[in-house]
């Protein structure tokens, strides 16, 4: 990989924050855009701007076809079977409540759902709100110190009564990768289906859809160089069959009369009204940028990113980092002693340094730590060992500052 020319891809590496040159280790909230992809969606406003799927007119015609072209594309990168089994979405947020809230009369009292201790709140909130709705309780995977599921624990929780699993394939918090293979097939044993949160594990894992057998997965553009508000929601076709539409409107009816309504088929039944037309195209040219350069040589990279700061981190007295999995994705939670993470945080956004503190939106493992959050780290494959070498040397002059 040639990092210098993949940098020269994205413009917004180039400008300076309060002075200095701009340093992104924030890449877990939102990577940043490659021209590429920006440049996509600039196209299609200027020259193919167009409603799609009911237009006979050339403007949405060609729409439709990048459109639909985009999920093929995405189809094809995760290997889902089929490409109406690819739903887009706003996000993942978006695309787990579609489930959640479609589970609702597929789920009894008493009925048990089964989470990780890992999980973004986003793949907690909307099945506590769904055990609410319906009775049915939710039963936690506990973690260790090491930031790793308790797998025996996962073993005793499955049960007759379990109906669905959601875990997390990579922590947004710690890194650490879940044993996803593991978690689904265990699942299947005993009949339960499992939705896998692929927010974080998309921007340096390619999920094989197929080969992992999982009945859902979802993601977000905007982790994978695409932009925001786009997303996916991946279903097998029998398990999208047995939810009803979330949302009603245009695009998801077959025919409407006041006696009743018919519903579309897959994948138009969930993708109710306009769509993000741009972002679902542009989502596409993501997928394209990445595959060019390689998944392979990406994650190869980012894991000696990972290792080098890690190293660099661990020898600076006093810093703790959290999360020490043996499989991790390229992304470091640490603290110092007596300091808080949003005071460091603050000095290194001053040297022109992006990093993300406070909870993550994961509290339950700050809980665990007992800690009030974290200053995270989180690195792509247009970031560099000398940026890492900055970020060091600046942790050490706020720590400085700040005793």
């Amino acid at each position: 990989m040639d990092i210098d020319k993949i940098r020269k891809d994205f413009p917004i590496l180039n400008r300076k924050v309060n002075g200095k040159q701009l340093i992104y280790f924030d890449n877990a909230a939102t990577s940043q855009t490659p021209n590429q992809v920006i440049n996509k969606i600039v196209d299609y406003y200027k020259k193919y701007n167009s409603n799609i799927h009911r237009g006979v007119h050339a403007l949405s015609q060609e729409a439709t076809d990048a459109y639909e072209s985009a999920r093929k594309k995405i189809q094809k990168h995760f290997n889902a079977a089929h490409q109406h089994e690819i739903i887009f979405t706003s996000g993942t947020t978006h695309a787990i409540n579609i489930v959640s809230s479609g589970y609702t009369n597929l789920i009894n009292k008493g009925d048990e759902l089964i989470v990780s201790a890992l999980e973004h709140h986003s793949n907690i909130v909307p099945w506590q709100m769904l055990c609410e709705r319906t009775g049915a309780n939710l039963k936690v995977i506990p973690m260790n110190e090491d930031g790793v599921l308790i797998m025996e624990q996962y073993d005793q929780l499955l049960c007759e009564r379990t109906k669905l699993v959601f875990v997390n394939h990579v922590s947004n918090a710690l890194g650490t990768i879940n044993p996803i293979e593991e978690i689904i097939a265990k699942a299947h044993k005993i009949g339960a289906e499992v939705l896998i949160d692929g927010a974080q594990a998309s921007p340096h894992i390619k999920a094989d859809l197929q080969s992992l057998n999982v009945d859902y997965y979802v993601t977000s553009a905007h982790k994978i160089c695409g932009p925001t508000g786009i997303g996916i929601l991946y279903g097998k076709e029998n398990s999208l069959n047995c939810l009803p539409p979330y949302q009603g409107g245009g695009e998801m009816i077959s025919e409407v009369t006041f006696e009743k309504t018919t519903y579309a088929d897959l994948p138009h039944k969930f993708e109710a009204g306009t769509p993000n037309i741009a972002g679902g195209i542009a989502f596409g040219e993501a997928l394209d940028y990445l595959n060019a350069i390689g998944m392979k040589n990406i994650a190869e990279y980012e894991a000696k990113l990972l290792k080098y700061a890690t190293d660099k981190l661990n020898n600076i007295p006093g810093l703790k980092v959290y999360g020490s999995a043996n499989n991790k994705t390229a992304v470091i939670s640490f603290n110092v002693e007596g300091i808080h993470p949003y005071d460091i945080g603050s000095i290194l956004d001053k040297m022109g340094i992006a990093v993300r503190t406070g909870h993550h939106c994961a509290q339950p493992i700050m809980d665990f730590y007992k800690i009030p959050g974290t200053v995270r780290a989180s690195f792509s494959f247009y970031n560099t060992f000398q940026e890492i070498d900055i970020m060091v040397e600046a942790v050490k002059k706020s720590i400085q500052m700040l005793r």
